[in-house]
């Protein structure tokens, strides 16, 4: 379905947010599709969403995008959770209904998952066990993909035990937690290695892992994408190991949104990847 005859209206609540690329990311493919519409950043401190998700309707929004930190606060406001965001634990994408309801969805889990196909095709998640370091919202993404896709493990290791503990609890024995200090060895064996902290990202403290242990055909994926190239991926790399940038995952979460709102599922670019690359 097309929208070209209503000007239609979208964006990105979060706090703060001037500094997402996704209006950047919406704006080339209004004009890249000749549609009628705007994308806008939308800063919203936590306290007010309920009111900022309500006004969508009325001030003639299909929807709007949610990053940090309102992406877990919104399944408590909006009308209807969908089962990608319900098995997230979290949402990013809201949909303004028809009739005016709103829809909670995540886009994360698709994004993520077509970059790493986009860049290594050839990767099958079944074909051993992967390792997540982190768990928080990317991790949980990750996680809730490989078993959708019947991964045979998710091991799940990070700085704070518990927090990984509790990712086990609530998906089940597929998913082994593996201590911090360990890190290293739960390498052995694996097929696929993914970043989702922030560690290794410009200001943040550097990745401190080896790889010594992970196979060299493993492939190799970091959710971090400021700088381009991590110290993960750089290492991955140099020792042969395919690996997978974190910007195509901002890319490709970005195109269900797009498709939900103005009717059209949009390709990701050379040009676009360009253009968005020399913001970074």
């Amino acid at each position: 379905m097309s929208h070209t005859e209503k000007f239609h209206l979208a964006g990105v609540m979060g706090y703060p947010v001037l500094h997402s690329r996704s209006p950047l990311i919406h704006g080339y493919w209004l004009k890249k599709y000749g549609l009628a519409g705007a994308y806008v950043p939308l800063e919203i401190y936590p306290a007010n969403l309920e009111k900022a998700l309500r006004a969508l309707p009325h001030l003639g929004f299909s929807g709007c995008n949610l990053t940090i930190p309102l992406k877990e606060l919104a399944m408590k406001i909006v009308d209807h959770v969908d089962e990608s965001a319900r098995h997230v634990g979290a949402g990013n994408c809201c949909v303004v209904e028809p009739n005016g309801s709103l829809t909670l969805y995540n886009t994360d889990v698709f994004g993520f998952f077509a970059n790493v196909q986009e860049a290594q095709p050839l990767w099958k998640p079944t074909a051993g066990p992967s390792l997540v370091l982190g768990a928080g919202g990317a991790a949980r993404a990750v996680i809730t993909g490989l078993l959708d896709r019947n991964a045979p493990e998710v091991r799940v290791t990070n700085r704070t035990l518990e927090r990984a503990q509790h990712l086990r609890d609530e998906f089940g024995n597929r998913v082994v937690v593996v201590p911090w200090s360990e890190r290293n060895a739960a390498m052995a064996g694996a097929s696929f290695l993914v970043n989702t902290t922030s560690l290794g990202m410009i200001n943040q403290l550097p990745l401190d892992v080896a790889l010594e242990d992970l196979p060299t055909d493993a492939v190799v994926s970091d959710v971090v994408y400021m700088p381009q190239m991590t110290g993960l991926l750089s290492a991955a790399k140099k020792r042969g190991n395919p690996i997978v940038g974190g910007l195509g995952m901002l890319l490709h979460q970005a195109r269900p949104s797009f498709r939900d709102w103005w009717g059209i599922m949009p390709d990701v670019t050379t040009e676009l990847r360009s253009r968005i690359e020399a913001t970074l």
